[in-house]
């Protein structure tokens, strides 16, 4: 699934994609950026 890094300011692949709910109840996912380490996260559905 793709992302937008923010220390990078591009898009890019998730690494470790994983789904998640946010606490209003709303799906999310959450990995991390191959190039630079950063948290990625992308809201709903993946």
């Amino acid at each position: 699934m793709q992302a937008y890094c923010l220390k990078c300011r591009t898009a890019r692949e998730m690494k470790n994609a994983e789904k998640v709910t946010m606490k209003n109840g709303k799906p999310a996912t959450k990995g991390v950026c191959p190039v630079c380490g950063t948290k990625m996260y992308k809201i709903g559905k993946s």
